[in-house]
């Protein structure tokens, strides 16, 4: 990373400025262990240990969670894997052989929280379902995480990130009107990590007043047909859904991109009619434009897209985008270049907001992280390292009674 993204800075504790660490986190004493892949649970988990919970990942022996291998971009390292898992405690176990389910039974009877995305079916088969779990474990918080829910006519099909884009309707109001395009991040398998974040806080919240242990249960479907719910009700209520717009405002106007004489691209956004007004007498220089009839609502202004556009773009092509920003920045209009990711790296926001911290990662590198979005007054998140496979799996089992031998027994079986 170059810019202000930092590249030599000491490794970091995690600390930030002078807020208190250690016991202040505010899930220190919750256990949460996960059987997790890819990155809907890694990412709820992740959000979990950045509290102070202590969360063990319970892994394959060898390859651990096939996320590693999706890229090595990092010192070796998968991007993804870097950016889901640190602060964590990687166990490898065979859950197929009886050693290894033992085992995760004596991790599970010590934790707060389980976590699995398994693939569909598996859980139950494995007696690791929310029903089994109640009956074995009853204080544990059992999450489910799974592409279609757990019932209904899809609960056995697998769901990956891009199959949920295409059929929750995302895929088909992203890109521009000759193409449609996936987003660009995960959207379904973040919406999902989130969802059961909120939902395993809101359990143990739950637990701990009213003494009442719930289930937790998010699919990825789920979870990205409520971020659909605008686009879903537009087109159940005017019967065609939204147009796909590019880097426009599907059902706004002007709310878009133009290119400045520079050829730089700049965004402008109008969200009412004060800026709608500013905008035609301070940048357009054409106050009249309010009274026109083609542009006299925003409904109007979105029907007649195509001339309101014209019009921006003209007065674009004749100021630099530095000029651009500038006057709209005058007149109470909300623009912003169009960034590339090395730019966004380079924000000012983030380094002006101290925001990066140093994580370690397997082969001894560090790497730069963001905090965490939320700022707890007075609380420091944690900003652990990103653990190799296995990496704590002896002083995990250690600490659950196994001496050395024991577990180097467990070792050459294979069972870790």
């Amino acid at each position: 990373m170059a810019g202000n993204a930092p590249q030599d800075a000491p490794h970091n504790d995690g600390s930030h400025g002078d807020a208190p660490h250690g016991d202040a986190l505010p899930l220190v004493g919750i256990t949460v262990v996960s059987i997790e892949q890819a990155v809907a649970a890694p990412f709820a988990t992740r959000q979990l240990a950045d509290l102070g919970a202590r969360v063990i990942k319970v892994e394959r022996p060898g390859g651990g969670d096939f996320a590693r291998r999706y890229d090595t971009t990092v010192h070796g390292e998968s991007s993804y894997f870097v950016w889901l898992n640190r602060s964590k405690e990687s166990v490898t176990l065979d859950l197929k052989s009886d050693r290894g389910r033992a085992v995760l039974d004596e991790l599970l009877s010590e934790a707060d929280v389980f976590v699995q995305n398994l693939a569909p079916g598996a859980a139950d088969r494995m007696g690791l379902g929310a029903a089994a779990l109640a009956e074995r474990f009853p204080s544990l918080v059992p999450c489910t995480i799974s592409g279609y829910g757990t019932s209904g006519p899809w609960a056995d099909r697998k769901a990956y990130d891009l199959l949920v884009q295409c059929q929750t309707g995302l895929v088909s109001l992203t890109g521009s009107a000759r193409e449609a395009a996936r987003v660009g991040v995960s959207i379904a398998d973040i919406a999902a990590g989130m969802y059961a974040y909120s939902g395993i806080l809101t359990a143990l919240y739950t637990r701990a007043v009213r003494g009442t242990v719930r289930a937790v249960e998010v699919s990825l479907f789920e979870a990205l047909a409520e971020w659909m719910s605008q686009p879903a009700y537009y087109t159940a209520h005017s019967g065609a859904q939204p147009p796909r717009a590019g880097t426009s405002h599907a059902t706004i106007a002007p709310y878009g991109t133009w290119t400045a004489a520079d050829g730089a691209e700049v965004l402008l956004s109008v969200q009412n009619e004060r800026e709608w007004a500013a905008l035609c007498r301070d940048f357009l220089d054409t106050p009249g434009l309010t009274d026109d009839p083609r542009f006299a609502t925003g409904s109007d202004r979105v029907r007649h897209r195509p001339e309101l556009d014209a019009l921006i773009a003209e007065r674009f092509a004749a100021s630099d985008s530095a000029t651009v920003m500038k006057l709209l920045d005058a007149i109470g209009i909300a623009n912003a270049p169009v960034n590339d990711v090395g730019q966004f790296l380079e924000h000012p926001v983030l380094s002006g907001r101290d925001r990066w911290r140093r994580v370690g990662i397997p082969g001894g590198h560090t790497v730069p992280a963001l905090l965490p979005p939320v700022d707890l007054a007075g609380v420091a998140p944690r900003m652990g390292d990103v653990p190799a496979v296995g990496e704590h799996t002896a002083p995990v089992l250690a600490a659950l009674g196994h001496d050395a031998a024991a577990v180097e027994a467990l070792r050459a079986a294979g069972v870790v």
